[in-house]
């Protein structure tokens, strides 16, 4: 067994761990669309996996999460929401790992502040793109305005509680020597 097996076994059950994280904890909106909205839960452990297991397994894991939930306990619908979230949370996951472990490769709290932030407007405007094509082969319109209202606006309390969550799960995971910030 080569030295790198254990550390892709470990990736391979913590990508397991966030994908089942991010089919229960929408329960905790009571399936209420317009509370899952603004609190964003399927986003949290898309983002941590992303940070946590690197770029490549959080896309899959942000891929597979909305539209398993979507076949599985038929929210979001699969179409369009799931589907743009596929590419939205993919995104996230994507980018948050990639410029956390490659482009800045200094892993501290600013970088981490950096990369969720970086995360969360390619992954909005991914989502935007995706949608705006989605909602134009179903014949409904979706406007900037409406870009700007379902993705900033309406997701405000989600926002907030991601740039206070994520931060402070990856400080307590660094505290407890699961993950290690390079200072």
């Amino acid at each position: 067994m080569s030295s790198d097996q254990p550390r892709a076994v470990l990736k391979l059950c913590l990508s397991a761990l966030f994908l089942a994280t991010g089919l229960v904890l929408p329960f905790l909106t009571g399936q209420i669309p317009e509370i899952g909205n603004m609190l964003l839960p399927m986003h949290l452990p898309v983002l941590l996996c992303g940070l946590v297991c690197g770029p490549w397994c959080g896309l899959a894991v942000g891929i597979t999460t909305p539209l398993l939930r979507s076949l599985i306990f038929t929210m979001p619908p699969l179409y369009p929401k799931a589907i743009a979230m596929a590419f939205e949370l993919g995104t996230y996951a994507l980018i948050i790992g990639l410029v956390f472990h490659v482009i800045i490769k200094k892993q501290n709290i600013i970088s981490l502040y950096i990369s969720l932030v970086c995360a969360m407007l390619a992954g909005r405007a991914v989502w935007g793109v995706v949608t705006a094509i989605l909602m134009g082969v179903g014949g409904k319109s979706f406007t900037f305005a409406l870009f700007i209202a379902e993705a900033f606006v309406n997701a405000l309390p989600g926002i907030l509680l991601q740039l206070v969550l994520i931060p402070g799960i990856m400080i307590i995971l660094h505290r407890t020597r699961l993950i290690k910030f390079n200072k």
